[in-house]
């Protein structure tokens, strides 16, 4: 009986997948100067198994542009040797992963078990914080269940303002990638910060009691959920797809936004696969919907993602301005202006093509699309030095500044209705 017991045991700690470790693994920066370097570096993602921070992949390298990535502890020397037979400019942004991964958690808990606005907090943490600010601020917070996820979690978004009378609306979602952990932080802080001033501060009282928010602080649970028990570094979902070695699909690249251009990716191990149709993933159909059956009162759009310091707005799919181009780089100038004058943090802004790469399948073009002609994504801090290893230490002054663009575009938005 004891032997099969030990068996049992045995198999079954065989099952769980263990938490992966980055002892000693890299991010290196490169910046190719020309098309030969480019294609040098996408021949070395070819042959390698390049993690890619920035840009997602190989496939949006282009010249001039500063190109993160992580590699195994054994590629090293290898590649190295390369950049510098090719003489590529290139420098090692974090000598350990591991190491930077454990001194993330740089806050001490005063208060275990108690919600932090200070600390990142894992999915079940959040999932309780949305039901007690129902419970703190009744008059002010709602939660909606709009879905579930592929591992069947409930997706909830936040209602944040008065609740009588119809409204316009700002619809506000973080963590789409996973491994983006300031994201679903800034969703946390803004709840809070806009209830919790609510009466005290001027302008807060007049946005919540004119505007509703609707604030999804986690879109891609299951891959969040991943990345805090398995895989820091983990940015898809965590469907099944049609290679049994590889898992996930990029949620934002399954919207229905040229879903199926050309330099869209159905690699199912790329990490910027964008699934079998737009919307096949749970949660991208949850979002969808559930802004289809609201778009008449939603004024504007924002997803926040990380990192790279940069407000974008529609298109990503193609370069071609779209109609309203002038007005949401006026919007983003007055947005990130305002964000610089607590810290002097510098964002650049302009439409995601041309900004950083063209994508396809995107929320935000997708929302544009579909009639939200006032579409952002933030990429929060930093440019490069932690990435998406961002310290807790400077979750509180990203929150900040943050904040004060988000009420910019909201003031924005309240005196100009569409």
């Amino acid at each position: 009986m004891k032997f099969v017991l030990l068996l049992v045991l045995t198999a079954s700690t065989l099952a769980i997948s263990p938490v992966r470790r980055f002892d000693r693994e890299k991010v290196l920066r490169v910046r190719p100067q020309d098309e030969k370097q480019v294609s040098i570096l996408k021949n070395l993602a070819d042959t390698n198994l390049l993690d890619f921070w920035h840009p997602s992949s190989a496939h949006d390298i282009i010249p001039k542009m500063d190109v993160d990535f992580h590699i195994g502890k054994d590629q090293f020397q290898q590649i190295q040797s390369t950049l510098e037979k090719n003489e590529m400019q290139h420098e090692v942004l974090i000598y350990d992963l591991q190491e930077e991964i454990e001194k993330q958690f740089d806050v001490k808990d005063d208060f275990p078990g108690r919600h932090s606005y200070s600390k990142y907090n894992n999915w079940s943490k959040i999932a309780a914080w949305t039901q007690q600010m129902t419970e703190k601020k009744p008059e002010l917070i709602t939660r909606v269940e709009i879905g579930q996820t592929g591992e069947n979690n409930p997706m909830y978004v936040l209602k944040v303002g008065k609740k009588s009378g119809q409204r316009r609306v700002i619809f506000m979602d973080c963590g789409v990638h996973a491994r983006e952990w300031i994201s679903p932080a800034f969703c946390q802080w803004f709840v809070y910060q806009a209830a919790n001033t609510y009466g005290k501060n001027k302008f807060m009282t007049k946005l919540l009691n004119e505007m509703n928010f609707y604030v999804l602080p986690v879109f891609n649970i299951d891959g969040y959920i991943w990345s805090w028990t398995k895989n820091r570094m983990w940015r898809k979902n965590r469907a099944k797809t049609s290679d049994s070695n590889c898992t996930g699909i990029d949620l934002n690249r399954n919207f229905n936004a040229s879903w199926d251009a050309k330099f869209g990716i159905d690699n199912p191990c790329s990490e910027i696969y964008r699934g079998t149709a737009p919307e096949s993933e749970k949660e991208t159909k949850a979002v969808a919907d559930f802004i289809r059956r609201h778009v008449a009162s939603i004024e504007a759009y924002v997803s926040i993602h990380a990192y790279s310091q940069m407000l974008m707005f529609p298109y990503g799919y193609t370069k071609v301005p779209v109609k309203n181009n002038e007005e949401l780089c006026k919007i983003s100038k007055i947005a990130t202006e305002a964000l610089a004058t607590l810290y002097d943090t510098q964002y650049i802004y302009g439409p995601i093509a041309k900004t950083i790469y063209l994508t396809s399948g995107s929320s935000v073009d997708w929302a544009y699309d579909f009639g939200i002609k006032r579409s952002f994504a933030f990429e929060l801090r930093d440019r490069g030095k932690y990435g998406f290893l961002l310290p807790e230490s400077q979750i509180k002054a990203t929150c900040r500044e943050t904040m004060l663009a988000i009420k910019s575009i909201a003031k924005y938005v309240l005196k100009n209705p569409l």
